[in-house]
């Protein structure tokens, strides 16, 4: 099988390549168009890896996706392109919307036309699998599930672009037939963090003796999945999820944003410790995000029922792995840091 993975220089989309790499014999057309969050340029050499061949392309630009389709022909599509953090939402909503739901309408028609041509066999084999976020169904109170029948109530810039784009592939799907299944996860982390994401942020402003913003009080909540878990679900998803349906992929690690600057400070401290004591020291409270949800949590009985994924990190073992990776992959965030993103704090044009 050939895949076309978008945003496959990103986070989640490289994690994703290497998933695909160690575990299958598929090859993979690696399309990504560079921009600042693209942390995994190794699959842009030629010398990566005989079965990627990649394509720097913006998903914005209908013309290019369909010279995609035309010269790989893929058999299937695993959709990651996007912008994705909420704090650049809210500085500069109009580029999510350009990227999230113009250019998923883009993928969708240049992939519905390169679908419309293929022989009856390859049409029923051909997949759309569309990757989003558990914030497209809002916030949560104390207790409760997102599962995929929860009504969709977005409340950033982010998350309506990318619930605008989920509505968009099941669109395609009702209307034209176009064979398209719909992954919705919890917070990813893991190694390739792009730095401005929390973890990856208080990791390396802890290891700089710098401050560790929490937003608020910290009492905000995610469910957090290690992305090599949400990889092999993903790919899981592409092979054996039925057609038309939406999958949740949860962690089960509800942690509330204190709780988890707390444990990245415990274990820094064990595995580097700092003559100026506790790295908890460094915690700062600031102005919390505008439109902060309170929490979200994923019921994934769906997956593990049907499919048979449940993740195999804890969240502890993934945050050990994960600190671990960034002490022995410097080089990496410290380029990132100098080119792209020195730690300063996004999101903050609606506090003015």
């Amino acid at each position: 099988m050939k895949i076309l993975v978008t945003g496959a220089a990103g986070f989640i989309g490289s994690a994703v390549c290497r998933h695909l790499l160690a575990h299958t014999e598929h090859s993979i057309v690696a399309l990504d168009s560079l921009t600042y969050a693209a942390g995994y340029l190794d699959i842009t050499r030629h010398s990566f890896n005989e079965r990627v061949s990649f394509e720097k392309v913006d998903i914005r630009n209908l013309d290019e996706l369909t010279r995609v389709f035309q010269v790989h022909q893929p058999n299937a599509v695993m959709h990651l392109a996007a912008e994705s953090h909420v704090d650049r939402s809210i500085d500069g909503p109009l580029a999510f919307i350009a990227t999230n739901v113009v250019g998923t309408a883009n993928l969708l028609e240049a992939a519905k036309h390169h679908w419309s041509k293929l022989d009856q066999v390859s049409r029923e084999g051909f997949r759309f699998h569309h990757i989003s976020t558990d914030e497209v169904f809002g916030s949560l109170g104390t207790t409760g599930f997102f599962s995929e029948s929860t009504p969709y109530s977005p409340n950033s810039p982010y998350s309506a672009s990318k619930a605008g784009a989920d509505h968009l592939v099941m669109a395609w799907h009702h209307t034209y037939g176009l064979p398209v299944v719909v992954t919705n996860c919890s917070n990813n982390y893991g190694p390739y963090h792009f730095p401005e994401k929390l973890i990856p942020l208080m990791i390396i402003s802890a290891l700089e003796g710098k401050p560790l913003p929490v937003y608020g009080n910290g009492a905000n909540i995610r469910d957090w999945l290690f992305v090599e878990d949400h990889a092999e679900a993903l790919c899981l998803v592409l092979e054996r999820g039925s057609v038309g349906e939406k999958y949740n992929i949860g962690g089960n690690a509800e942690r509330a944003n204190l709780s988890v600057v707390k444990e990245i400070c415990r274990i820094l401290d064990e595995l580097i410790p700092d003559d100026g004591g506790s790295r908890e020291r460094l915690i700062q409270f600031v102005d919390d995000r505008p439109g902060h949800d309170f929490r979200y949590a994923i019921d994934a009985s769906k997956i593990e029922l049907e499919l048979g994924w449940r993740p195999r990190f804890t969240f502890e073992q993934g945050l050990q792995k994960t600190v671990r990776w960034y002490l022995d992959n410097s080089v990496w965030w410290q380029e990132l840091r100098q080119r792209s993103y020195n730690g300063e704090r996004l999101g903050l044009s609606a506090l003015k």
